[in-house]
């Protein structure tokens, strides 16, 4: 394979030391042209082969020796629970989140601007990791996923989650629609809602993962703030890819496992 000079980055959370675990972008991959780098999306139409390269080097980096499990995500709302021997890439199940408490196991969500939450337990030995997009979020993925923790034996008190790479507000437009949608579910929605073009609003997607987190009890929640738009050599960015009219578009991968 090819080699591309520079290490895979992994961007760590404070609130996780002591778990392996890392928000990746796309330094560090084989994968070339509108999607080179650390590319890992099995349906970005990138050669196989290095799709798996740059998987293979990503779990390396994170937990090695682990196995890597990842599901085809759907921006539901659905929380998996991996066991003792999970599915193949070939036949992976739809979901947006998945919880286990098996050592070995390294637990992959995938992202090109929606949020990547990463969750554990250490005390219950319980991690997670949930894909929350506008659709998932608002749908209770992450509510989903504490709950799947909580019947693994992990308690929301002691339950702490980072917010790893994904759209910031600055980056996020939408249209007032969209924003009606929010406020229809809870009032108070409109904070995460700044005006911005006529007709149009800046979108938190960061803070409003982190407030549906909170509420659900968990200890804490951590925001690594950054931007998957504004930084094209460091993360990969659907919205970005359009924009610009390029034809294909790259997926990171947030990490999280028991060694």
């Amino acid at each position: 394979m090819a080699e591309t000079g520079e290490p895979v980055e992994v961007n760590l959370a404070a609130c996780l030391e002591g778990v392996s675990h890392g928000f990746l972008g796309r330094r560090g991959g084989v994968s070339r042209g509108d999607v080179a780098g650390l590319n890992v999306g099995l349906g970005s139409g990138d050669d196989p082969e290095l799709i798996a390269e740059n998987r293979a080097r990503a779990a390396e980096a994170v937990l090695p020796g682990a196995r890597l499990v990842t599901v085809y995500q759907v921006h539901s709302p659905d929380c998996i629970e991996v066991a003792a021997n999970p599915w193949a890439d070939t036949d992976r199940p739809q979901a947006d989140a998945l919880v286990t408490d098996r050592p070995g196991l390294l637990l992959g969500i995938l992202t090109a601007d929606c949020a990547p939450v990463l969750l554990a337990d250490r005390e219950a030995g319980v991690v997670g990791a949930a894909h929350a997009g506008w659709k998932g979020a608002i749908g209770g993925v992450t509510d989903s996923t504490v709950a799947a923790m909580e019947k693994l034996g992990a308690r929301p008190s002691r339950i702490v989650a980072a917010i790893g790479p994904c759209i910031a507000q600055s980056s996020y437009e939408v249209d007032e629609a969209f924003r009606d949608r929010f406020c229809a579910r809870l009032e108070k929605n409109a904070q995460f809602f700044v005006p911005g073009q006529p007709g149009h609003y800046q979108f938190d997607l960061e803070g409003y993962v982190a407030s549906r987190i909170a509420a659900s009890g968990v200890a804490s929640v951590e925001r690594l703030g950054l931007d998957t738009y504004a930084q094209p050599d460091r993360f990969f960015s659907f919205r970005r890819a359009t924009h610009r009219g390029e034809p294909a578009y790259g997926r990171q991968i947030s990490l999280i496992g028991l060694s």
